[in-house]
């Protein structure tokens, strides 16, 4: 009987995890665990493909730069990112919307997670397509992930986390640590630092960076396919969830 539950206690927690009823500290793993994929899928897309995808501040100035020295084929690119980015994040609400209206409202949030992971398994599969054709789809395949997670856990946290948004999050760290600092210096002001925001955030940047030198040494080592353990990850918390709701 304990060895039964044992088993089942992955599946248990990973259900919590995307569960409906939110708590601070399921926020926090969630986003640790999405900030650190975000990472591994941010590095491997660069050697991969030359780009930081999800990086759409760069796609937006690119675009207006060489739309001004009418450089078609860059403009094409951007224009590309950026929208499919746009959809991923647009299509994250969707399904959270549809989930709500259904039975499956309670792991609303399980399915954007599973859709990321086939989207990252068939991102694993672009060293299949050659040449120009399988770099834009590769290309439009990562962005559209980033777009989803980033829109995911932005709709779970209630705004206060997004995990591709490493300027937002540097920012917010650099917030805290100036509120710190003047905290010491004029006690009578009453400015405090928010030490749990700060440690949240430092927490995802170093998950970020961590999930970066894996995602370059996966890359170098294996090509596309470093994406299939990323892709797993996504699977094995969405799905429980999933298959939860249509086992009812």
């Amino acid at each position: 009987m304990k060895t039964r539950r044992r088993l089942r206690d992955p599946y248990r927690s990973a259900r919590a995890i995307v569960a409906r009823r939110r708590s601070a500290g399921n926020d926090l793993i969630l986003a640790t665990i999405l900030a650190g994929i975000a990472g591994a899928a941010n590095a491997g897309g660069f050697f991969a493909l030359g780009q930081y995808t999800s990086h759409m501040t760069g796609y937006l100035a690119a675009l207006a730069d060489n739309v001004a020295i009418a450089n078609l084929g860059i403009v094409a690119i951007s224009a590309l990112a950026v929208a499919a980015f746009i959809a991923g994040a647009g299509f994250s609400a969707i399904l959270i919307t549809w989930a709500q209206g259904h039975a499956a409202s309670r792991q609303q949030y399980a399915w954007p997670l599973v859709v990321q992971g086939v989207f990252l398994g068939c991102f694993s599969m672009g060293g299949l397509l050659t040449g120009e054709v399988g770099r834009i789809f590769s290309l439009a395949c990562l962005c559209f992930i980033m777009g989803m997670q980033n829109a995911t856990i932005t709709r779970i946290s209630g705004a206060r986390i997004r995990t591709t948004h490493a300027t937002g999050i540097v920012t917010d760290i650099g917030i805290e640590i100036g509120r710190a600092i003047c905290g010491r210096l004029r006690p009578g002001l009453g400015v405090t630092a928010d030490r749990d925001k700060l440690r949240m955030m430092l927490l995802l940047v170093g998950a970020f960076l961590a999930g970066g030198v894996f995602g370059a040494i996966g890359f170098g080592l294996t090509g596309f396919l470093f994406a299939i353990p990323l892709a797993a990850s996504l699977l094995a918390l969405g799905l429980p969830g999933v298959i939860g709701t249509w086992a009812r």
